[in-house]
């Protein structure tokens, strides 16, 4: 089994347009439909972003250990766990956003990919490509740029993570 830690470091991928960070990225701009026949995991991640204006490159450029910020809203849509997958299958290892389309965050956190909920995120707080720290259990995220408050991961969805996803959680392991 995989060790998990509740404090994660790497390399943030701002997601931003003018300034600002880019909100209600739904589902479909996560991970085209047109993929969607796609039923191998590790081939999912060359599609991530595919459908983001000005992002479509993510999946060439990224690297294991890599976490994406968005603003608000961050997988509105329809329920497409291929949406979470990709992300998986490129090695980001944590997601962090203002807010979350519900059934993405439900999605991320069966799956073991870690959702970083910061509401009063600023737009400019945090730099493209900056090294930064979460630490899941308190909600801190922090920078060269600064540090933020966010909401600490539920005790369920911990140990969700912990275990590794639902089913390795159901099976206690």
């Amino acid at each position: 089994m995989e060790k998990r830690t509740l404090v994660l470091k790497g390399r943030l991928w701002v997601l931003s347009r003018d300034g600002e960070l880019i909100s209600d990225i739904d589902t479909d701009m996560i991970y085209h439909n047109a993929h969607l026949a796609v039923t191998d995991v590790s081939k999912m991640g060359q599609y991530a972003f595919g459908n983001l204006k000005g992002y479509e490159e993510f999946a060439k450029q990224a690297r294991p250990g890599d976490m994406v910020l968005a603003g608000a809203n961050f997988g509105s849509g329809s329920s497409r766990q291929h949406a979470v997958d990709c992300f998986k299958a490129l090695g980001v290892q944590a997601v962090i956003a203002r807010s979350f389309g519900a059934i993405y965050k439900r999605n991320a956190i069966n799956s073991a990919l870690p959702v970083l909920e910061i509401p009063a995120l600023a737009d400019e707080a945090f730099a493209h490509f900056e090294q930064v720290e979460i630490d899941l259990g308190t909600g801190t995220l922090r920078g060269p740029s600064g540090s933020v408050q966010g909401k600490p991961m539920s005790g369920v969805a911990r140990d969700i993570y912990m275990a590794g996803g639902l089913f390795e959680f159901a099976r206690g392991e």
